[in-house]
C-alpha cells in the first residue's frame, strides 16, 4: 500500500503551542480514523529540516488503547497518513481487537509503508521464571524480534535488578553485555531506554551518577542506548544536585554528542516547564512544551552519520485528549521544524 494523498489542510502549517485546546475533548476514534494528513513533503521535510527523511517513528505504547480497540491495521493506516516511517513495538498482541501472529504483524507493518525499528521487552522478573524477559527467556525474545525483522531489541527497564550501588550496576551491565552479544549474533542491536532514575546517584557512592556506571561498564559495541529525551530533562531537574546539595549539572544532549554512535534511537516527548511539579515538567504533545527539539535534532544531525544512523520515536505516556491526535500533531510539529539558519 502506498502513501495516501493528503487531505487535511489544518496540518499544512505548523501547529501553534497549545492548539490542542481547539480539539474537542470528546473526539472519537471513528472521527479520527480515515482523517488524512499531509505528506512529509507538504510539511517541509527535506532540505533544511532537522528531522532526517525516513527516520520518524512512534512508540506504540502511546497508542496502546487504539491498538486494543481498533487493531494494528487501522492504527497503522492512520500512522501512514501522518507521515510516520517506523514503529517501535510495545508488545505484539492486540488485546480485545483479536489475536495476531508475528507473520501477520510484520506484513501489516510493511503494507502500510512502515518499518518495525525496535521493541521493548522486560529486563527480568522476580516472580515468574518463565516470564517474557531478557533474563528469563532470552532465546524466545530474540527469536520473535528476528521473526519481525527488527534491527533493535531492547528494554525500558532500569538496571536496578541488583540494587542501586555501583557494584549492583556493574552486575546489571554484565547482563546487558550478555544480551548485547546474543543480539549481535542475530544481526540486531540491544538497547536500554532510560527514565529519570538512571541519572540518580549510587547509594554507596553519592558522588557517582548511575548512568555513568552503565556507560562505563557496558561494551559500546554490544550495548546501545535509547535516550528518552523528556525523562533525561526531568532527571536534569531532579538530579542536578547531589544529596549534600552540591551542584551536579548535566546536559542530556552532551551525553549524546560525546558518544553519538551509542544512541541509535531516541524517544521524542515534550514537557511544559513547571518547577512546582516534582519532575519539573508536565508531559504534553510534542511541540506544546519547552524542550528545544530544533536544537536537539539539528545537533545530532550534524554528527557523523547523524542523519542516517539515528531514529526518532514519538511518545506520550498518557495522551490527554486522544492518542491518535497526539500522534498526528507530534508528527506535524516535527516535520515542520526547520534547522537553525534555514
Amino acid at each position: 500500500m502506498s502513501r495516501r494523498t493528503p487531505a487535511d489542510a489544518e496540518l499544512a502549517h505548523r501547529l501553534g503551542r497549545r492548539s490542542l485546546l481547539g480539539v474537542a475533548a470528546g473526539a472519537t476514534a471513528a472521527a479520527l480514523v480515515g482523517a488524512a494528513a499531509p505528506t512529509a513533503a507538504a510539511l517541509g521535510k527535506g532540505r533544511g529540516a532537522p528531522l532526517p527523511p525516513g527516520r520518524l517513528g512512534i512508540q506504540l505504547y502511546t497508542l496502546r488503547d487504539k491498538v486494543a480497540t481498533l487493531g494494528f491495521d487501522k492504527v497503522f493506516a492512520e500512522l501512514e497518513t501522518y507521515g510516520y516511517d517506523e514503529v517501535e513495538y510495545a508488545g505484539y498482541t492486540q488485546g480485545s481487537a483479536g489475536d495476531i501472529t508475528l507473520a501477520q504483524l510484520k506484513r501489516i507493518t510493511r503494507d502500510h509503508g512502515l518499518t518495525g525499528i525496535g521493541s521493548h521487552v522486560g529486563y527480568w522478573s522476580d516472580d515468574d521464571p518463565n516470564a517474557y524477559t531478557f533474563a528469563q527467556n532470552l532465546t524466545k525474545v530474540l527469536d520473535d524480534a528476528q521473526a519481525l525483522g527488527l534491527k533493535h531489541i531492547g528494554t525500558a527497564s532500569g538496571p536496578f535488578r541488583y540494587g542501586s550501588t555501583v557494584d549492583a550496576w556493574k552486575r546489571a551491565a554484565d547482563d546487558f553485555n550478555t544480551y548485547g552479544a546474543a543480539a549481535r549474533k542475530r544481526g540486531m542491536k540491544f538497547y536500554q531506554h532510560n527514565h529519570a532514575e538512571e541519572f540518580s546517584f549510587a547509594t554507596d557512592r553519592p558522588d557517582v551518577r548511575l548512568y555513568d556506571v552503565l556507560l562505563a561498564e557496558t561494551d559500546p559495541d554490544l550495548v546501545h542506548l535509547e535516550m528518552d529525551i523528556y525523562w533525561a530533562y526531568v532527571a536534569q531537574h531532579r538530579f542536578g544536585r547531589r544529596a549534600d546539595g552540591t551542584p551536579a549539572p548535566f546536559d542530556p544532549l552532551a551525553y549524546v554528542l560525546k558518544q553519538p554512535d551509542r544512541y541509535p534511537l531516541f524517544h521524542v516527548k515534550d514537557g511544559e516547564r513547571d518547577i512546582a511539579e516534582r519532575d519539573g515538567y508536565r508531559m504534553v504533545d510534542v511541540g506544546d512544551g519547552d524542550i528545544d527539539y530544533r536544537r536537539f535534532l539539528t545537533a545530532v544531525g550534524q554528527t557523523r552519520g547523524g542523519r542516517r544512523d539515528h531514529h526518532w520515536q514519538v511518545e506520550h505516556d498518557a495522551p490527554i485528549v486522544d492518542s491518535l491526535v497526539t500522534a498526528r500533531r507530534s508528527a506535524a510539529h516535527l516535520h515542520g521544524l526547520r534547522a537553525r539558519g534555514c
